[in-house]
């Protein structure tokens, strides 16, 4: 199993990596440490808290490493004119009469909450390569779909503030 990523999910990763290796794990031991100091151990639960977030931020790091390692490497560049990834789309769905717009981001980068969908979702997969205008088939599942129309395309929606989805 891989993660299909951009280079800008990849540094960003590794920007968490490197934070959580150079700040928070030289914090987390300090709490282990001072909690430690308080005595016995067996009823400190400061201890077991500060070694629990210890464990924790390591577990989080070997996450992030082996999601590294594992990554298939995808391109975000697309034609000027069509759906790509890190574009803000304005879909109109028929059968609502509503328009919405999303942000189609990588798996990792998802969050339906703050309307970024992934491109390896029925609606993100769909859109992706169309143009302004099309209307496109959105299947959901053997018997399920819905048709939206893609009314703009804004390529300048930058992830500057996009961050990588915590499990």
């Amino acid at each position: 199993m891989y993660d299909e990523l951009t280079e800008n999910d990849i540094k960003k990763i590794q920007e968490e990596i490197d934070y959580r290796k150079l700040v928070v794990r030289k914090q987390a031991i300090e709490a282990v440490k001072e909690a430690r100091a308080h005595g016995d151990l067996s009823e400190n639960f400061e201890y077991h808290a500060a070694k629990k977030d210890k464990n924790q931020n390591e577990s989080r790091i070997r996450y992030l490493e082996r999601m590294i390692r594992t990554a298939k490497i995808i391109s975000d560049k697309s034609e000027e004119n069509e759906v790509g990834l890190n574009n803000r789309v304005e879909l109109y769905f028929e059968d609502d009469d509503e328009t919405e717009v999303y942000k189609i981001v990588t798996t990792v980068r998802g969050n339906s909450l703050d309307h970024k969908i992934s491109n390896e979702s029925p609606l993100g997969r769909a859109v992706l390569g169309h143009k302004i205008g099309d209307r496109v088939y959105v299947r959901v599942d053997d018997r399920t779909g819905y048709y939206v129309t893609v009314r703009s395309i804004d390529k300048t929606a930058g992830d500057e503030t996009d961050q990588i989805r915590k499990f």
